[in-house]
């Protein structure tokens, strides 16, 4: 298969995010009307997948999932966005993850409660038994990171038999501030950190994060941090600190995978030859627009094969 069609996969989350939007955010112990309320297929990996597909990419997800009707709706509209869902880990036990998000764009907020209904993640074992010849991309949202390292090293050693320009590229996404997760930070050729992970660490700003946080990954890596409506930094071994400004929409109504929306365009522009620094604008200017409308539909209409 040449490199033009092969796919981007995500492995990560997938959940059912039951959204309510409000015009405020409830106090404690009253009852109130919403403005809108859907259902919509949500998780990290999940989100940004839906994004690659919208921009004209190919794209396949992995992840666990329980039958029942959570299951179905999921995999409903993964067929509807055109996703590959062939690496999906059918478990027996526990129950699909859901997520209650109350969104209120007049604070420009977004509350996630997730239930993890104790599904367990992908493991090696389930990543090994995956067809790697039909993907040019592979992204890792860090969660069971023992599990996640071993299967980057499966690839590491499937692209050591394959010329340069043949090999899968390799991404983690660090967002959570769990000691486990910072593993992941020498094992992709592209790191995405979070400004919640940055700030863990000491770090006020993307510039300072990437240069502060650099020497955990490996020779050669590009490390990424985006910092909401500041834009987002990049530094690459060149030792260049690369910024992108912020292009916030006329107003602000949904922030909700956002973030999972910059990755994903990120990773687009990286996977066609792009740019760092085209492909660290075009992140935020994708980001920035999903902000101003709510779900991922309208990102097509502005984006699509640019």
């Amino acid at each position: 298969m040449d490199q033009e069609n092969r796919k981007i996969l995500c492995v990560g989350l997938v959940c059912l995010d039951i959204i309510s939007v409000v015009d405020k955010y409830p106090e404690e112990d009253t009852d109130s009307r919403c403005v809108s309320q859907r259902w919509q297929r949500g998780g990290n990996a999940s989100n940004s997948c839906t994004v690659l597909s919208l921009l004209g990419a190919q794209s396949a997800f992995m992840g666990s999932l329980c039958a029942g009707p959570v299951a179905d709706f999921i995999m409903t509209d993964f067929s509807f966005r055109s996703i590959d869902v062939s690496a999906v880990s059918w478990q027996v036990k526990g129950q699909t993850p859901c997520a209650c998000c109350v969104v209120c764009p007049s604070r420009g907020s977004r509350t996630v409660l997730l239930s993890d209904m104790n599904l367990p993640d992908v493991t090696a074992d389930d990543f090994s038994k995956v067809d790697l010849s039909q993907f040019k991309w592979i992204h890792w949202e860090g969660r069971n990171a023992a599990e996640q390292i071993k299967m980057i090293q499966h690839v590491v050693k499937f692209n050591d038999a394959l010329p340069r320009q043949q090999r899968i590229s390799i991404s983690v996404e660090i967002e959570k501030t769990r000691e486990a997760l910072y593993e992941l930070f020498p094992h992709g050729d592209v790191v995405f950190v979070s400004k919640d992970v940055a700030r863990h660490f000491g770090f006020q700003s993307a510039e300072a994060a990437v240069r502060g946080l650099y020497h955990r990954v490996k020779e050669g890596s590009v490390l990424i941090c985006p910092w909401a409506e500041h834009g987002a930094d990049a530094l690459g071994p060149d030792g260049i600190v690369l910024h992108s400004d912020a292009f916030p929409p006329e107003a602000l109504v949904d922030t909700l995978g956002a973030g999972d929306t910059f990755n994903a365009a990120v990773i687009f522009t990286l996977s066609k030859g792009g740019r760092l620094q085209d492909a660290l604008t075009f992140g935020c200017r994708v980001a920035g627009r999903k902000c101003g409308f709510h779900g991922f539909d309208n990102i097509s209409q502005y984006f699509t094969h640019e």
